[in-house]
């Protein structure tokens, strides 16, 4: 990971939910290599404790933590536990998400609303748990890792969607109610894509062999990013210059961006290999895909990506122009 040799914090409670995989164990071995005591939870109680063993010899003190952040009495216990460990709690990463991919009418109910418990519940769940400590200890760090799923509609992925957006609210709302506590601070990151095995676990109900876009990011990236943020809090992070451009081009042409992105989907689903229907990880842990990356991208070669970055960017300032045009 590309972490500067010359950033570093006192030793921290850092709490990181959805550890057991991607971008929240990656995030969980940047904090310990800071020296940090890192509260790592996930429902896949196993997969933590081999992610304890890597936190610890790069240098940080861990607790397991088996935590379905849907239930919120499981956070509730997860907070204790944190303080437990500690002299409170200094960071408090929600990260825990799950993904599934369908045509609405065609995705069983009970998943979707699965997808929006975990997605977003679970991160009111955490910010409810974590904001009396913060409130009695005077300070504190709440960081969203929400994706630019919260300002780009996903095509087949309504649940995902009306929960990335809901983030956004959610947190705009408690940034605003909390402006007389100016030492808690609300981070929201926004990644683009990640090379994670995000895509492998998703419940499943298109028929086809789901693959990720073809500018993926580093989850190591983000977890550099996101360091960053308990350093040096800020409101919102754009973590990539795709998540930035595809923001810029939601915001200039709206109904454009999203007719693409749903032909790009429709022309890969139609020629994508068939596979059977799956729930994926949306109702319980599965046991595999749980390193950080999911062989999508190229690790470590963050500008492999950029001639498809570049030709997006080209694009939008062609379109921009036209429309300025007319």
């Amino acid at each position: 990971m590309e972490q500067d040799q010359n950033i570093k914090a006192n030793i921290r409670t850092v709490v990181v939910t959805g550890a057991s995989s991607g971008a929240g164990r990656a995030i969980a071995l940047a904090f310990a290599a800071n020296g940090d005591r890192v509260v790592i939870a996930a429902r896949n109680i196993d997969a933590l404790k081999d992610l304890a063993v890597e936190c610890e010899n790069a240098g940080g003190a861990t607790e397991c933590v088996a935590c379905d952040t849907a239930d919120y009495h499981q956070v509730l216990n997860l907070a204790a536990t944190a303080v437990k460990i500690g002299t409170g709690i200094d960071v408090w990463i929600n990260n825990a998400g799950v993904l599934a991919i369908g045509s609405f009418d065609q995705t069983p109910m009970e998943v979707s609303e699965q997808v929006i418990k975990t997605n977003l519940l679970g991160y009111m769940h955490g910010a409810h748990a974590v904001m009396p400590y913060f409130k009695k200890q005077g300070f504190g760090i709440l960081i969203n890792n929400i994706s630019i799923g919260g300002f780009l509609p996903v095509p087949f992925g309504a649940g995902y969607s009306a929960a990335k957006f809901g983030l956004r609210g959610f947190s705009a709302s408690l940034k605003s109610e909390l402006r007389e506590y100016p030492n808690i601070h609300v981070c929201d990151a926004f990644p683009g894509f990640l090379d994670t095995p995000g895509i492998q676990h998703a419940a499943n109900y298109t028929g086809k062999v789901l693959k990720p876009g073809p500018v993926v990011y580093d989850p190591n990236r983000l977890a550099h990013e996101v360091f960053k943020l308990s350093l040096n809090p800020r409101s919102e992070k754009m973590v990539g210059s795709f998540s930035i451009l595809m923001r810029l081009s939601r915001v200039l042409f709206p109904s454009l961006t999203t007719a693409i992105a749903g032909s790009v989907i429709r022309t890969y689903l139609k020629h994508a290999k068939t596979i059977a229907p799956t729930n994926g990880n949306i109702f319980s842990p599965v046991a595999y895909g749980n390193s950080v990356h999911g062989g999508w991208g190229i690790p470590g070669k963050p500008k492999a990506h950029r001639k498809y970055v570049a030709l997006g960017a080209g694009l939008l300032l062609g379109a921009l122009l036209i429309k300025r045009k007319w």
